[in-house]
């Protein structure tokens, strides 16, 4: 039980989303369930950017004004920012204010383009990176993978800033990629059916 807790409605769940109110419907609804939408991927992949030094509690406090800074994530609009666009969101508030990852997000952008060109998909791309079940670590006893090195090196070839293979881990646990529930968790199983649903996109 050391990675668990009890939750509000009696049934365990991961430890970590114990830790604040907001937590609970994020791991309920959200983490680990497995993703095809381009735009949600895009913008998970830009959010574990921003998060690098900081706590995920700050960004997902903040994720709702990030979509309104940044067009709802919309890849083609973002590709097309300019520099006045890089001072808007330095000026905005709401968001990280860091310089590095706001252009991180237009290049990403960018290279995101490029890649859904030569990939078909952004989520096509992606899922190719899922490990086989006998290539994941226990759950949550990792923050890096040989397939999240793997993706974070190819990522980076094509061009891609501030996705570093914990970055990518996190994102891979985050989008379905990997069920990294701990054992245990009441949500794990309701992952690993939506994962049995879910169809990769070719």
């Amino acid at each position: 039980m050391a990675d668990l807790f009890l939750a509000p409605d009696g049934r365990p769940r991961c430890r970590w989303c114990g830790g604040a109110p907001e937590f609970l419907p994020y791991h309920d609804q959200e983490w680990g369930f497995p993703v095809a939408d381009d735009r949600r991927l895009f913008e998970k992949l830009c959010l574990e950017g921003f998060q690098s030094g900081l706590s995920w509690r700050t960004i997902l406090n903040k994720r709702e004004n990030f979509r309104a800074a940044f067009d709802g994530f919309d890849i083609k609009v973002i590709a097309d920012y300019s520099e006045a666009d890089v001072e808007r969101l330095l000026a905005d508030a709401g968001i990280i204010r860091h310089r590095g990852k706001i252009e991180a997000v237009i290049n990403n952008a960018r290279r995101a383009v490029e890649l859904t060109a030569q990939e078909g998909s952004l989520a096509a791309y992606l899922w190719r990176f899922e490990p086989t079940p006998g290539e994941t670590a226990p759950p949550q006893s990792a923050s890096v993978s040989p397939t999240s090195i793997a993706l974070s090196k190819d990522l980076k070839k094509r061009g891609w800033k501030f996705v570093g293979p914990t970055t990518v881990y996190a994102f891979m646990q985050a989008m379905g990629l990997i069920n990294d529930h701990a054992d245990g968790c009441a949500i794990r199983a309701e992952a690993a059916a939506a994962r049995a649903r879910f169809t990769p996109p070719v």
